[in-house]
């Protein structure tokens, strides 16, 4: 898909890089092929009103939702439900099978920690797309459709301590796992062309700040 006129230039870049990773992707592992290229990964800090930057994805993306146990998780999760509906987006739910169900997601992330639960709710949920975090070392993978590595450069949020892995790092880490591998932290327009061997992009503030905005018509 290509975007059309009046999304900035940087939507652009991220969309066409995390498109172009997929293909090459696909190329090797066609199960790649079935996977949404960029995933935007909400924060409760960083992200207030994912549903505003969910509305202006490409089709074809993700939103993850992460809701740390917010009081409010329900309601904002049908309110993201209903926009991606609408945006030909899909939802992944982070953790919290339960809310998952309640909203009616496509999917559902995992931290690194619960990994190991990806077999269960394949065999629950065989029709849920399932990722985990992954930072590098020895994980499971069994049950998951791909794993997402991070980070890749300095990140905020919770990869804040953790030390860049880079993109030498990555790309041989991405080219020895057993299966599609997401780059997450600290992805930009101007980086991200760095990243080989990848199955998508990932992000949360350049995703919010590339595609945040409604699309302006170039005069």
């Amino acid at each position: 898909m290509i975007l059309p006129a009046g999304y900035s230039d940087d939507a652009r870049t991220l969309w066409d890089v995390a498109t172009a990773l997929n293909r090459a992707a696909a190329a090797v592992s066609p199960h790649a092929a079935a996977l949404p290229p960029l995933l935007f990964f909400t924060d409760p800090d960083r992200t207030p009103r994912p549903w505003e930057t969910a509305a202006r994805l490409p089709a074809g993306s993700a939103v993850i939702y992460r809701a740390f146990g917010a009081p409010d998780a329900v309601e904002t999760g049908r309110k993201l439900r209903e926009t991606t509906t609408k945006a030909g987006v899909r939802l992944l739910i982070g953790l919290d099978a339960d809310l998952a169900q309640a909203v009616s997601a496509d999917g559902l992330h995992l931290p690194e920690r619960a990994a190991n639960r990806a077999p269960a709710m394949r065999a629950a949920r065989p029709d849920w797309l399932l990722t985990a975090a992954w930072h590098g070392g020895a994980t499971t993978t069994e049950g998951l459709d791909a794993l997402i590595l991070s980070p890749v450069f300095a990140a905020g949020g919770a990869s804040a301590t953790k030390p860049p892995l880079g993109t030498e790092d990555f790309n041989a880490r991405a080219a020895r796992a057993a299966l599609p591998v997401y780059a997450l932290g600290g992805i930009d327009a101007v980086n991200a062309s760095r990243i080989i061997g990848a199955c998508g992009l990932a992000g949360v503030d350049a995703i919010q700040a590339a595609f945040g905005e409604p699309p302006k018509l170039r005069t």
